[in-house]
């Protein structure tokens, strides 16, 4: 294409008054017809809007900038999601439903798109992320607030030194991605094949490394601000959890699958529900947001006994998670499930069940819990029975299903003044502790804005309950007592603010206009009235200059301040 023409069909097409996504497409037939040439792509026209540096500063502007981003979705809650799969590696489980596929890391399949996009890197970390934040970058996002999240087999399994090294190549990638955006991508492979035994002194340096990204990281262009692990709850205790704090982790997602010993033991998981309550227990008491995995239609359950048991995750305080993947059970090759389900042993639940199942939960869900998924990503050529339905999400919309979960209320674009704002403070019970959820919301309610967990914890065994509950996490491996610099303190598990996603330093949208500090106040001013004089942020590594502001200083991974009085 000549490049003069190029540039004369995107000055004639920035000249024209863009509303909507249709406006956009008979704009551009208009303007090639004119031409002769074909339609310009979206990502030609942002390409070429980023290094003619034209500066995008008026409401048409701007609006023309958003819908010529591809899947704008991805980042108006604030943060742009990057995942990435660790390489394939034997999984302490046997679970009945967990596919097994050659070279593909434990419950995954090679044609999920996350795993198809790893393989073609070779699993490699480094290549991953600067891959995924070039896409990113090219369909229109601005992914300067990166939450990485590392997904494929049981990562608390996964040798040491290769732990080290993943995350510290995630970090690298990030630090150089400015001066990488149009060249080569060079990794540093991974060459040696992972082991279980390794010298100590081969881990110390990888350390060090990792440290070193991670300071480059509080003042890069592209910061990681959170990082997210997968494990299993029997894999939870005190050495994990500081390993994880040292790797820069924030968020944790639990293999759950249910809360009913039975159906645990039928299918194969390895563990109980005494296990997953130790577990939550303990990584709320480090600060980790939870996550679980929750999955309807296994074998030996039933439509009500899940809806009963999805009900027990937000009436039993042992539980409440802070977030819910949804992950319906299929059947898949390579699977004891699929084995059972040729024998006639089992049957999974019909689309028309599984949506009346999941309406119902949804119905349910507390305002402080986001639903992250609804299904899981699989291509329905590989499920050979159960939900092909790729779209729940949209179906249930459609059905006017209504939902007061965080991700259904988030602001994304939505334009915010401060005249329809307040504060709403919820506190409920939790893990032997009091957790306040304290929101941004809309006067309405129906639009939130952002939100703050702050959790109080129960003095030093100061119950029997705490202490019989301690005991019983001994037995089961869990490493109390938690560290002491963390006893004192009141905990600050996330704060959020929604909207479009701003970079650091960028314009105010609903970012970046004193929200978050207004959040912390809030959290800070409950924590000092109920007797803590020191309160601490499981901040990630890119943020923790935005503590720092606040009066936050940096102490064994954590951002800790001391409240006055």
């Amino acid at each position: 294409m000549d490049k003069n023409i190029y540039k004369k069909e995107i000055d004639e097409l920035l000249k024209v008054k863009i509303g909507s996504r249709q406006d956009l497409m008979v704009a551009k037939r208009k303007i090639a017809k004119k031409y002769g040439m074909g339609i310009l792509t979206n990502s030609q026209i942002l390409s070429f809007i980023k290094k003619q540096n034209i500066k995008k500063e008026t409401p048409a502007s701007r609006l023309l900038e958003n819908i010529l981003r591809k899947r704008a979705v991805r980042t108006l809650s604030g943060i742009a999601p990057v995942a990435v799969l660790v390489k394939p590696y034997k999984c302490p489980g046997k679970c009945a439903y967990c596919p097994t596929e050659k070279d593909v890391p434990q419950s995954y399949l090679s044609n999920e798109p996350a795993v198809m996009r790893a393989i073609r890197c070779d699993y490699d970390p480094y290549t991953q992320v600067q891959m995924r934040l070039r896409a990113l970058e090219a369909n229109g996002h601005r992914p300067e607030k990166i939450e990485l999240i590392v997904i494929g087999g049981t990562w608390s399994y996964l040798p040491e030194e290769y732990k080290f090294w993943y995350i510290k190549e995630c970090f690298r990638a990030a630090n150089e991605f400015v001066k990488n955006q149009n060249a080569k991508i060079k990794s540093q492979n991974y060459n040696s094949k992972l082991k279980t035994c390794l010298p100590v002194g081969k881990v110390e340096n990888l350390k060090l490394k990792l440290k070193k990204e991670q300071e480059r990281n509080e003042s890069a262009k592209y910061r990681i601000i959170g990082i997210t692990l997968e494990t299993r709850p029997d894999y939870i205790n005190e050495k994990e959890l500081l390993e994880m704090r040292e790797l820069g982790c924030t968020r944790v997602e639990l293999g759950v699958q249910a809360i009913d010993d039975k159906i645990l033991n039928k299918n194969k998981r390895g563990h109980g529900v005494k296990e997953i309550a130790a577990a939550t227990k303990l990584l709320k008491d480090f600060g980790f947001k939870v996550t679980y995995h929750f999955m309807p239609g296994l074998p030996g359950s039933t439509p009500a006994k899940d809806l009963k048991m999805f009900k027990q995750l937000f009436t039993d305080e042992r539980f409440q998670p802070d977030q819910i993947k949804f992950y319906p059970t299929v059947v898949t090759r390579g699977s004891l499930l699929y084995r059972w389900w040729k024998a006639g042993k089992y049957k999974p639940y019909s689309n028309k069940i599984l949506e009346n199942l999941i309406i119902a939960c949804k119905k349910i869900v507390p305002s402080y819990v986001r639903i992250i998924r609804l299904i899981r990503d699989i291509p329905g050529e590989s499920i050979i029975a159960g939900n092909r339905v790729t779209n729940l999400r949209q179906v249930l919309e459609q059905r006017g299903v209504k939902c007061n979960c965080i991700r259904c209320r988030e602001a994304r674009g939505q334009q915010f003044t401060i005249n329809n704002l307040q504060l709403t403070i919820l506190k409920y019970k939790s893990s032997d502790g009091e957790d306040y959820f304290i929101s941004a919301d809309s006067k309405d309610g129906k639009i939130l804005y952002g939100f703050c967990r702050l959790r109080l914890k129960s003095s030093k065994h100061e119950n029997i309950k705490s202490l019989k509950q301690d005991r019983e996490n001994m037995k089961l491996g869990f490493g109390y007592p938690k560290p002491s610099f963390l006893d004192d303190a009141a905990l600050i598990r996330e704060l959020h603010v929604y909207g479009e996603l701003v970079p650091v330093g960028g314009g105010k949208k609903v970012q970046h206009v004193g929200l978050g500090k207004k959040l912390m106040a809030e959290a800070e001013r409950i924590a000092y009235k109920n007797g803590f004089k020191k309160i601490a942020v499981i901040a990630g590594i890119g943020v923790r200059g935005y503590y720092r502001k606040l009066g936050y200083r940096l102490e064994n991974s954590y951002m800790v301040k001391q409240l006055p009085g």
